[in-house]
């Protein structure tokens, strides 16, 4: 049985919960940004008169600024945008069980138990976008196809607000011209690596030899051979513990360069900190831990490693940011930056194997809520680590409140 899913993308999703806020920006161009009154500080989305001006997401500010004088750069607020990404979902719920989030403002929706209810693929799609016209005030654009890297695709074909079908009868008219990166996961490295084959179309990728594909890309190559080719089978997750949120992490570019691990671990157990105590006020424990890296050179890299259990505990996170670190850095040049993030999020009272026969982590678990009640009375530095005097220079931050929420990959 073929199946009808959904891609659903809000349009300048937190540029557009920003105008709702604030009206009478509606006619100016708007940006958000990670932190507007910084120089270095990024735009995270930007509204239709900003697009149209030249802005992209990932401007540095003053670049963006350059580009359309009259922006008007905001602040990021993530707890508006969850509030309207979770009503957007209570409005999915009612046409499907099968939801699976792909970053705060997007979702695929397998809708083909209920095509006889609500009708087709298309009009479930077009009946969505108007609710969210109604009740949310926001546009969005989605595409419907048989499987999901179609659907994400057709959804990005046509924006603001608009529905685009991909069948498997026009799919080679529709998508095998478009350029092979507009194909899901086909990166500016991957995409370097085609072309040099001669390979620039979507179709071009659909109808080379898999073999050739596997030489060049590794199973990777067959994969994308797959994705080009329609033959994308991933099911969408049932809607059930999975959060929305799909990772969470800080990162920091330090008053001096790092030279030794314990500079390294002081910054970690800042980092640690507040992204544990993101996850705990959102009512979630991360199964992964993240790090990345940048030397003085400006070279970078990014190492990741499992817990054993989902934790929201600092310390946990901590320890396995400390290990990949020692792991993977021979310290041939100093550190300029470092970030965690606790990634592979699941709902902190979800149904989670765990030891018998240890507490610590139950304990652990309640002295951190407890130090959560006292910082929130009496402010962040009423309570810190003793480590944290030995360098006040180093550690004399607060990143909670600049926080960075990441889509899930596909491959989850």
């Amino acid at each position: 049985m073929s199946r009808t899913i959904l891609h659903v993308d809000l349009n300048a999703f937190y540029a557009s919960v920003e105008l709702i806020h604030r009206p009478e920006l509606r006619d100016k161009p708007v940006a958000v940004c990670g932190d507007a009154e910084a120089r270095h500080g990024i735009v995270l989305a930007k509204s239709e008169m900003a697009k149209k001006a030249g802005v992209k997401t990932g401007d540095v500010i003053w670049e963006a600024r350059l580009k359309c004088p009259g922006l008007v750069t905001l602040s990021a607020d993530f707890h508006k945008y969850l509030r309207f990404s979770r009503q957007a979902r209570e409005i999915y719920a009612d046409y499907s069980d099968q939801i699976e989030s792909f970053g705060i403002d997007e979702c695929f929706i397998d809708v083909t138990g209920s095509l006889k209810l609500f009708g087709s693929g298309p009009t479930i799609a077009d009946t969505i976008r108007q609710r969210f016209r109604e009740e949310l005030g926001l546009t969005a654009s989605a595409g419907v196809s048989w499987n999901k890297i179609f659907a994400k695709l057709g959804s990005d074909m046509k924006k603001p607000d608009a529905t685009t079908v991909i069948t498997e009868e026009n799919f080679r008219d529709k998508v095998w011209p478009l350029p092979v990166g507009e194909l899901l996961y086909v990166g500016r490295s991957t995409r370097q690596k085609l072309q040099n084959r001669g390979i620039y179309t979507i179709g071009d990728l659909a109808n080379r030899e898999v073999r050739n594909l596997r030489l060049l890309l590794g199973v990777w190559g067959e994969t994308l051979w797959s994705f080009a080719n329609g033959l994308d089978s991933a099911p969408v997750r049932l809607n059930g513990e999975e959060s929305i949120v799909k990772s969470v992490g800080n990162s920091t570019t330090t008053v001096r360069d790092l030279v030794n691990d314990t500079d390294v671990k002081l910054i970690i157990y800042v980092l640690a900190e507040s992204v544990a105590a993101r996850l705990r006020k959102h009512g979630l424990k991360c199964r992964t831990v993240t790090i990345s890296v940048r030397n003085n050179d400006l070279y970078s890299f990014d190492r990741q490693g499992k817990l054993l259990i989902p934790s929201f505990i600092s310390n946990d996170i901590a320890r396995k940011a400390m290990e990949l670190f020692k792991a993977n850095y021979t310290w041939d040049k100093p550190i300029r930056s470092i970030g965690v993030r606790g990634a592979d999020l699941v709902t902190a009272n979800g149904h989670v194997q765990i030891d018998l026969f240890d507490g610590d982590n139950l304990e652990a678990e309640k002295i951190e809520q407890t130090i959560d009640t006292i910082r929130k009375r009496f402010g962040h530095y009423s309570v810190q680590r003793c480590a944290m005097l030995l360098d006040r220079q180093l550690t004399g931050f607060n990143p909670k409140d600049d926080h960075t929420i990441h889509p899930v990959s596909y491959f989850k």
